[in-house]
């Protein structure tokens, strides 16, 4: 199972794996000219992290959680049983084949990381994952959007203050509720 943090608005189908790729270019694993870069998380709790880190040291609030125009922070839990051609860089055996260190993998050089998801997505992979910077045990994944294997979503949920993932992360991440 993988999880994503989306916005959703409430009047439309849900689309968990959307992406604007005018809205990237300086994620992690982003090249726009190439493919979009789906970010998720092969745990609830990581992937609302990732999207709350920025409250740490602060109060998180429902607006937070909602945008003025109604939309508001969803948890999307997709099927990943059909993802084939994909690189676990958190498998020692797959850093060694690819002649790369841990320490260049969950980097904060983007120059770096870019340049890794490059060589991937031209390998054929259709994405990779690898350690959170924030939690070592969360494991996060990028899927190229050209090649997307995924196509269930098994339940999309309001993300809210009481929600269980937003309060182990809030607590995990020194974010008071």
């Amino acid at each position: 199972m993988l999880y994503r943090v989306f916005v959703r608005d409430p009047d439309t189908v849900p689309r968990p794996l959307a992406v604007r790729r005018d809205l990237q270019g300086t994620g992690r694993h982003d090249d726009p000219d190439l493919y979009g870069a789906i970010y998720l998380a092969r745990d609830p709790i990581s992937a609302v992290g990732e999207r709350i880190q920025g409250f740490r040291g602060m109060t998180l609030q429902a607006t937070d959680l909602t945008r003025p125009n109604g939309r508001r922070l969803a948890l999307a839990s997709l099927d990943d049983s059909s993802l084939t051609e994909f690189i676990d860089l958190d498998d020692p055996p797959t850093l060694v084949h690819l002649r790369r260190r841990p320490s260049g993998i969950a980097t904060g050089n983007r120059q770096v990381t870019q340049a890794l998801a490059r060589e991937l997505f031209a390998s054929g992979a259709t994405g990779l994952s690898w350690w959170s910077t924030l939690e070592a045990s969360w494991i996060n994944v990028t899927l190229f959007d050209v090649r997307l294997a995924i196509d269930t979503v098994v339940d999309v949920t309001p993300l809210t203050l009481s929600h269980e993932s937003v309060r182990a992360a809030a607590d995990r991440l020194g974010i008071r509720v």
